[in-house]
């Protein structure tokens, strides 16, 4: 029998062994060995060599304790640890991976970063917990259903003034649509809403949050809640007029595609941001241009049915720049002068039926327009300095002192009383 000596075995090494050492012994065949270890004869066969030449030892694996022929050189490794720290110290392992490859053309991958990763100790990553929420599928069209949002957020890293962006994402398929505005408002709601529209269609409805921008927090009069009608924020009015159904989620978890789609974007969009050197709004708004078809051709999933229901038989230019805008009511004075974002204004060519108020529309490219039943007014600005009302001189007002009222001897309340006393007299004079 060989000799044994102390050596580090798996399990199924320790089990083979004890076959072997029985087989040595002569207590098995090599037949029965081998449909105990459920093993081809010829490898028994060379397994009992190898362990009376070389000792227990021999049970293990020859390439134990050896690196793989397939194994990346140590030289890339610290290549890539090295490019880690200085330009990718914040990315996860998946996207680092893929920078590695498209700008050092290093394809490894994102696991066996990973654990280089932790094995250096350069990060420490831990999955975090989620509450349990109730599954909602998604919509089965393209278009049948966006869900809308803007997120505030430094996405220049300081390099130049924060930004929000509006996001599009659509349920069915999750393919984003996106662009960057100074603040979240009706005006940067309406133009993203209207390029949008001009790539892919009226959507069916939209899913939102309740934003001042677009759920109002107007209260409504008696003569409005007698009628049924509810507050409309300028956008939601747009969205009517367009035929679009607006729906307003009460938790961001219920529109949590574009939520999570904002963490995909404050982690992947900034850093790529970063990479091509963006410091603009408008840089900015170009690199999304091209940045958005590579995502969505990675990111977004096809929808259960091919058919796309977003309208695509739009209102003509000039209707929409009339719906796309915020109206506004607006009354005026004799003078046929009106005041908006206080300024003044001088109405021209007003027609001959008395009017009371016009509405005013601020529109997309910032010029304004006031409309009365249909036809729209020419109108002048004027110096707010001869709006001023005239000052006019009043007389000081006296107040003439109360005169106190005595009645003569032959009024009648005194007639009145001097009957009651005689009577009382004349009941006291007989009491006596």
């Amino acid at each position: 029998m060989a000799e044994r000596g102390i050596v580090k075995m798996s399990l199924r090494e320790l089990k083979r062994l004890h076959v072997i050492h029985k087989v040595l012994d002569k207590k098995l065949k090599q037949v029965e060995a081998a449909d105990i270890l459920d093993l081809s004869k010829r490898q028994i066969k060379r397994i009992v060599k190898r362990v009376r030449e070389e000792g227990d030892t021999g049970i293990t694996h020859k390439s134990r304790g050896k690196s793989s022929n397939k194994a990346i050189p140590k030289k890339v490794k610290a290549k890539v640890i090295k490019l880690y720290e200085k330009k990718y110290w914040d990315f996860g392992p998946t996207f680092a991976c893929e920078k590695l490859y498209e700008f050092h053309d290093i394809s490894i991958s994102d696991e066996t970063l990973r654990l280089w990763l932790l094995g250096e100790g350069k990060q420490d990553w831990q999955r975090k917990g989620r509450k349990h929420r109730q599954w909602r599928q998604r919509k089965e069209y393209f278009g049948e259903m966006v869900q809308m949002d803007g997120s505030h957020h430094d996405w220049l890293e300081g390099r130049g003034p924060e930004l929000v962006l509006m996001d599009y994402v659509d349920d069915a398929t999750g393919a984003a649509f996106g662009r960057f505005y100074d603040y979240e408002g009706t005006m940067p709601a309406m133009d993203s809403f209207h390029r949008y529209m001009k790539k892919y269609g009226l959507p069916q409805s939209i899913y939102l949050d309740k934003h001042p921008t677009y759920k109002s927090t107007k209260k409504l009069t008696i003569e409005e809640q007698l009628r049924n009608e509810e507050p409309m924020s300028q956008f939601g009015r747009a969205m009517k007029e367009l035929g679009v159904e607006v729906m307003h989620a009460n938790s961001p978890q219920a529109k949590g595609r574009v939520e999570r789609k904002f963490g995909v974007f404050q982690d992947r969009l900034i850093k790529e941001m970063r990479l091509a050197g963006i410091k603009t709004k408008e840089e900015a708004n170009e690199f999304l241009k091209g940045y958005l078809p590579k995502h969505n051709k990675r990111f977004s999933v096809p929808a259960l049915k091919k058919e796309d229901l977003h309208n695509k038989e739009l209102p003509s230019e000039k209707e929409l720049k009339k719906i796309l805008c915020i109206k506004t009511r607006r009354s005026f004075r004799k003078d046929s002068v009106i005041r908006h974002n206080n300024r003044f204004y001088q109405l021209k060519d007003l027609p001959r039926k008395r009017i009371k108020s016009v509405f005013v529309e601020d529109r997309l490219d910032g010029s304004m327009w006031v409309r009365n039943n249909g036809s729209y007014l020419k109108y002048k600005e004027i110096d707010p300095a001869l709006i001023t009302k005239p000052v006019v001189d009043k007389k000081p007002r006296f107040e003439k002192p109360r005169k106190i009222y005595i009645p003569p001897k032959d009024h009648p309340w005194k007639k009145f009383r001097l009957r009651g006393s005689l009577r009382f007299n004349d009941s006291k004079e007989k009491r006596n």
